[in-house]
């Protein structure tokens, strides 16, 4: 019978998209609250009103027509959650908040950055170079600086400017070497050296002159 009814049937709709929404300004701790808790989203849009949709188990924060933030939703009270990559922009101003900035406690890193930076912060100024490492996962994503992390590991290498060089080596396009050995001409008859060529070549340029 259900066989029979499928071409009376009338195609589903959208989806329900059920969420409770309000209107929220960004702290300049570039938090939104929902009930007590507190959310992060990326650093620029503090102090922006933005629409906060909390649903039953994420809290999604739009900008315009963009999802800029989402979270898990908490039950708990007068807490704050942080997701450490929404304040990448600002360790670029303030690289010593890496060490005991609020949103970087307990920041779970990839095991390979994670090594990386148990090494840069054991050094004077290795605040400065790991959050210029991080800062290139800005351009080229966490997973090619991970990567890279990752062979600088295994290579024992893990000055910044080698993790630099292995991270331009993964973004760049492999270039093939120009004519490969099969398109070259091949030579059929080994040239011989013969000076006296240069002899007739001088003939011929006295006959045409």
């Amino acid at each position: 019978m259900f066989a029979d009814e499928c071409a009376e049937l009338r195609p589903l709709g959208r989806a329900f998209d059920g969420y409770v929404e309000k209107a929220a300004r960004v702290r300049s701790t570039c938090l939104v609250q929902y009930a007590t808790n507190r959310y992060s989203v990326p650093s620029r849009f503090a102090g922006e009103l933005v629409s906060l949709r909390a649903y039953a188990d994420r809290i999604v924060v739009v900008s315009g027509q963009n999802v800029i933030a989402e979270h898990k939703r908490r039950f708990t009270r007068n807490a704050s959650y942080f997701e450490p990559w929404h304040y990448l922009p600002l360790l670029d101003r303030k690289p010593g908040a890496l060490r005991d900035g609020a949103p970087f406690v307990g920041w779970q890193l990839p095991e390979a950055m994670h090594r990386v930076r148990a090494h840069y912060m054991a050094g004077k100024g290795g605040d400065r170079e790991f959050v210029d490492l991080l800062l290139l996962a800005q351009d080229h994503g966490i997973e090619v600086v991970e990567i890279a992390c990752e062979l600088a590991v295994e290579q024992n290498t893990l000055r910044l400017p080698a993790i630099i060089n292995l991270i331009n080596q993964l973004v760049e396009p492999v270039i093939a070497p120009w004519g490969e050995s099969h398109a070259y001409p091949q030579l059929t008859l080994r040239p011989e050296a013969d000076c006296k060529r240069y002899e007739t070549l001088c003939v011929a340029g006295e006959a045409v002159a």
